[in-house]
């Protein structure tokens, strides 16, 4: 089970500052920073769905490489670009170029402590252009450390036809995916939720969590769902979310030994 913040040895909040100091000027160490959000998420889940999934996710890829691995991870960044679910309430955003700022900032004072790469972890694509942005910003700030950002639920792309059992659409928002982890993290915090699937009338535009087309486009969450939620919570399980949490940590794991030994 899932537990938070300084109760894992792979947490910033729990360590002391010289104990930060030493594990970040090990070769190859890997600086992780959460990105998760406080948005609607329907009626059946909490609005800190993505904060918590992200933050789980990580942890789990760094528990899995902690004794290889000179690896840290910082508190998750709780607020992100949400603007499309104010309609509903419940939803705490920042601006885009805001949230840029705190994370150039974060990162930023972070690898003073010496570390040689950071990751910043996505788990809400709202974010996902933020994300690429300071990237690209922080990376050119800063040419003695490699940055890298990901959305972690991208990662289940390769595996998830053999986990899910909803159509094109089920695992959307609050559907069949964050529903099915936060059943195995967090089942305490979910309710009834009723399905609701994603119709986009424009083919290249996106229909599924995993599935975001080529074509970008705007609207409020209140022009596709009367509750918020887009997906199929009806058909998640605790069961299908321990599979899903196992095979992310194993994607993440590998990813963040490569990095580590891309850095040494």
């Amino acid at each position: 089970m899932y537990r938070e913040l300084g109760a894992l040895s792979d947490s910033w909040a729990g360590k002391s500052y010289p104990e930060i100091v030493e594990l970040a000027e090990q070769p190859g160490s890997v600086l992780v920073i959460p990105v998760g959000s406080v948005e609607q998420h329907g009626h059946h889940l909490p609005v800190a769905t993505d904060t918590i999934l992200v933050d789980a996710v990580a942890h789990e890829g760094a528990r899995r490489v902690r004794e290889d691995v000179p690896i840290l991870l910082t508190p998750p960044v709780w607020s992100g670009f949400s603007p499309h679910h104010m309609p509903f309430g419940g939803t705490i955003s920042l601006s885009h170029r805001t949230l840029l700022t705190v994370l150039e900032e974060v990162a930023d004072t972070a690898l003073e402590n010496g570390f040689d790469a950071v990751v910043f972890l996505n788990g809400h694509g709202g974010n996902t252009a933020v994300i690429g942005s300071v990237v690209n910003t922080l990376g050119n700030q800063r040419p003695g450390n490699e940055v890298l950002g990901l959305t972690y639920f991208e990662l289940a792309e390769p595996f998830i036809d053999e986990v899910r059992d909803s159509a094109t659409g089920g695992m959307a928002h609050g559907g069949e995916f964050e529903t099915s982890l936060m059943e195995h993290l967090r089942p305490d915090l979910v309710g009834d939720g009723e399905a609701t699937y994603w119709e986009e009338p424009y083919d290249l535009a996106g229909d599924d969590l995993l599935d975001g087309g080529p074509l970008s486009v705007h609207r409020p969450f209140t022009a596709y769902s009367d509750t918020g939620a887009i997906g199929d919570p009806d058909l998640a399980s605790e069961e299908k979310g321990e599979e899903l949490y196992d095979l992310l940590g194993a994607e993440l794991a590998s990813l963040f030994r490569t990095i580590s030994e891309q850095n040494r």
